[in-house]
C-alpha cells in the first residue's frame, strides 16, 4: 500500500525522512559490517547531514510499531538523488537484512523515480552489494575505477531501467 510518500509491507512503513533522523541515518551507515575491514575507512568519518536529508529524497524504513514514533528504530534508508538520478545511499540495519527490507526500499524508491519522471536510475554500488542490487533488477553497465584514498577500490556500476 502507498499513500503520499509512506507505504506499508511485511511490517514495515517507509516514510520520508526528516532533518532529525540524520544522526540515526549517520550511526547507521557507520555501523554497518559491509563496510568492514579493507572498506572501514570509506565510512568512518561518513556524515548524513540534516541539510542532506532536506536537499534529497531521502526515505527510512521503520518497524510499523514504530511508525508514530519519531524515535522509532530506523531499519533502513535510501538516498534518491534526481540530478543527476543516481542512488546515493542504501542501507539496511546488519541484523535487519535478508527480511526484504532492502528490497522494500529498492522498490519505493523505483516508485519515486517513476514519479519524479526518471527514466532511469544509476548506483555505484559497494563491491560486495552488487548482487544485491543484481537481484532487485540493476543492471551491470561499467565499473567506476579507484579514486584514492577516499575510495581505494573499483566500483561496480549498475542501473535501474524505471518503467
Amino acid at each position: 500500500m502507498q499513500v503520499r510518500g509512506t507505504s506499508m509491507r511485511g511490517g514495515i512503513v517507509i516514510r520520508r525522512a526528516e532533518a532529525r533522523d540524520a544522526k540515526r541515518l549517520t550511526r547507521l551507515v557507520r555501523g554497518s559490517r559491509a563496510y568492514g575491514g579493507q572498506y572501514a575507512a570509506m565510512v568512518a568519518g561518513y556524515r548524513v547531514g540534516p541539510d542532506y536529508v532536506e536537499t534529497h529524497r531521502v526515505f527510512v524504513a521503520v518497524d510499523a510499531g514504530d511508525a508514530d514514533d519519531s524515535a522509532g528504530r530506523v531499519l533502513g534508508f535510501y538516498s534518491l538523488v534526481l540530478v543527476p538520478p543516481e542512488l546515493d545511499l542504501l542501507f539496511v540495519e546488519d541484523g535487519m537484512q535478508g527480511r526484504g527490507i532492502g528490497r522494500s526500499l529498492v522498490e519505493h524508491m523505483k516508485s519515486e523515480a517513476r514519479a519524479a519522471g526518471l527514466d532511469r536510475v544509476r548506483v555505484v554500488s559497494h563491491p560486495p552489494a552488487e548482487g544485491f542490487y543484481r537481484s532487485v533488477g540493476a543492471l551491470l553497465t561499467g565499473t567506476v575505477s579507484a579514486n584514492p584514498p577516499a575510495v581505494a577500490w573499483d566500483r561496480p556500476e549498475l542501473e535501474f531501467l524505471i518503467q
